[in-house]
């Protein structure tokens, strides 16, 4: 009986002690899965990466504007009238006072005449008057009377002159006229357009800035502005009014910069981008845009930390806050501080704390170049 159940008992053993291996190989494969890192670490990962330093950058602010003439009128008749004569082409440079066009005053000429023959008689009255009335051949009376009727007669005259005026149309400045938009015996009424008048030289650029920057502004703070059709040339202007009161709408101030030689590059309501000029920060922190990286959460940057003669360390996340863009660079005003290594390209893909090999790259030219100059607004 004994050695029945042992025969049985037998197969059972071996078939339990199989199973006890497979698991126990199974138990040490899975563990030197999980745990072989521990004896064989995965090689540091090689990145990209930059030294912050400190250095000087030029501030500004930017915005853009318009450009608009120091003066510019529509020029147009006071009275109606006949156009007689026109003494200009249209695009013509004309001085100050200069005729432009003449109407039909023919009947105010012969007025004229009337009315100084009569001034005429009326002094020729009063000075008759002025002799005999102190000897009292004449009542005082009538000396007043001639003294009133020579100030109405010298009246009449002056009246006749300024209608006269009326009928030439001078140039109130210098500048530059232009379409003409009349016709010889054309008949005007008060009002009707002749042509442009517009001073080119000097020019106003007006633009807006947030109500923020206006603790920056200053009379006199120097600007540069540049046009479209004047590809790569930088024209100097000087702030000349702030306005003092704030739009209730968008909240912007109103600045009017004096470019006061325009040349003859620029026009008046040409579209315009100025750049307000400010001190310059001595010690900004400048970073490849690449450095950064968005989230919902906001920006960060990776700054390697610990790291060795070898130049491996750990990948930390640091939150930073950035300023203005200064052209492929942006300046980190909170989050890194001169010497701190920084990645600059390939954290996207560095787990937390990941350990990594530092591999330098010196400064581009486009970021040496931003150390004096800015090409962002705020």
């Amino acid at each position: 009986m004994s050695a029945a159940i042992a025969s049985r008992a037998k197969p059972i053993a071996i078939s339990l002690i199989s199973l006890a291996v497979v698991f126990g190989l199974l138990y040490a494969w899975r563990t030197t899965r999980s745990g072989g890192g521990d004896h064989q670490a995965m090689p540091p990962i090689p990145v990209s990466t930059l030294r912050a330093e400190t250095r000087s950058v030029a501030d500004e602010l930017q915005a853009v504007g318009s450009l608009q003439a120091v003066r510019e009128v529509l020029l147009a008749p006071d009275t109606a009238g006949r156009v007689t004569a026109i003494h200009f082409e249209s695009g013509q440079f004309v001085k100050e006072g200069a005729v432009l066009v003449q109407l039909y005053d023919a009947p105010e000429q012969a007025d004229r005449a009337a009315a100084s023959a009569k001034a005429d008689f009326a002094q020729l009255q009063l000075k008759r008057s002025l002799e005999l009335a102190p000897t009292g051949a004449e009542p005082r009376e009538t000396l007043e009377q001639r003294k009133a009727e020579a100030a109405e007669a010298v009246a009449a005259v002056r009246q006749l002159d300024a209608r006269i005026e009326q009928k030439a149309i001078r140039a109130p400045f210098t500048g530059q006229l232009g379409i003409r938009r009349i016709n010889p015996g054309q008949y005007l009424n008060a009002g009707d357009a002749i042509a442009t008048l517009t001073q080119l030289d000097p020019l106003y650029v007006n633009f807006t800035l947030p109500q923020q920057d206006l603790s920056e502004l200053t009379p006199g703070a120097p600007v540069h502005v540049t046009v479209d059709a004047a590809p790569g040339k930088l024209f100097d202007a000087k702030v000349s009014t702030i306005e003092p009161r704030i739009d209730g709408e968008t909240r912007n101030i109103a600045v009017q910069a004096l470019i006061p030689s325009a040349g003859q590059l620029l026009k008046s309501g040409m579209y315009a981008t100025a750049r307000l000029m400010l001190p310059a920060t001595a010690d900004a922190i400048v970073l490849p845009l690449t450095a950064i990286q968005t989230s919902a959460s906001g920006d960060s940057v990776v700054v390697v930390q610990g790291a060795d003669a070898q130049g491996i360390g750990k990948a930390v996340a640091v939150p930073v806050v950035t300023g203005r863009r200064i052209g492929e660079d942006v300046v980190v005003t909170q989050g890194v501080k001169s010497g701190d290594i920084v990645v600059t390209a390939g954290q996207n893909r560095l787990p937390p704390g990941a350990a990594v090999k530092i591999s330098t790259t010196p400064p581009s030219a486009a970021a040496t170049s931003t150390a004096q100059t800015v090409a962002s607004v705020r």
